[in-house]
């Protein structure tokens, strides 16, 4: 479809894939808005300007359920409004990173730095880093500025970058720590069978 406005032409195409798994079968739909040009006696598609998940609404991966829900649903609603509002899904991430904390390393304080600073010793300096980053970028979301005539914002690409890295963590420290549980397991169950093996 075309679409004529006063910076020049556009072009909205859909594309939309449906899962070949017979026991999925979900859709994934997504537009995009293309700068439709014309030179040289006929149009040719421009640069892409936007586009949208449709189906589904958001990227937000699928975490497995030992993640608490609370956090996850604060990540996949951090992906899902990025798009409309980057300032909120960069509040939601700090929100996501401070639950993961309290989970995971089992602390809780009065504020975020504290709870932050309280990990410093316990993870690699640019993970750290990173993390504190998080607080800072979200904090403009949560928190007005003294002068309230100061706006920071925070673009799309910002607020995806906070994302990823709640992404990572998840992997790193949830994902990482369950599946060398179950390698532990797998071998304390195979030490104790071959100790009944030898009995009998």
């Amino acid at each position: 479809m075309t679409i004529e406005n006063a910076e020049g032409d556009r072009l909205l195409r859909n594309e939309w894939i449906i899962c070949p798994n017979d026991e999925c079968r979900k859709i994934t739909l997504k537009a995009f808005l293309f700068r439709y040009d014309y030179e040289y006696g006929q149009y040719k598609i421009g640069e892409l300007l936007k586009s949208w998940n449709l189906l589904p609404n958001s990227f937000a991966k699928v975490f497995p359920e030992y993640i608490p829900k609370a956090i996850r649903n604060d990540y996949e609603e951090a992906a899902s409004i990025l798009e409309q509002s980057p300032k909120a899904s960069a509040t939601l991430s700090r929100r996501c990173l401070q639950g993961i904390i309290r989970d995971f390393w089992g602390i809780s304080k009065a504020r975020l730095i504290d709870e932050i600073n309280a990990i410093e010793d316990k993870v690699d300096p640019l993970t750290w880093k990173s993390i504190d980053a998080v607080r800072k970028v979200g904090n403009i979301g949560a928190h007005m500025e003294k002068d309230i005539n100061i706006i920071i914002d925070v673009d799309r690409q910002e607020a995806f970058l906070l994302i990823e890295l709640i992404e990572l963590l998840f992997v790193e420290w949830y994902v990482h720590r369950h599946e060398r549980e179950l390698k532990l397991k797998a071998i304390a169950q195979l030490a104790d069978i071959k100790e009944e093996q030898k009995k009998k």
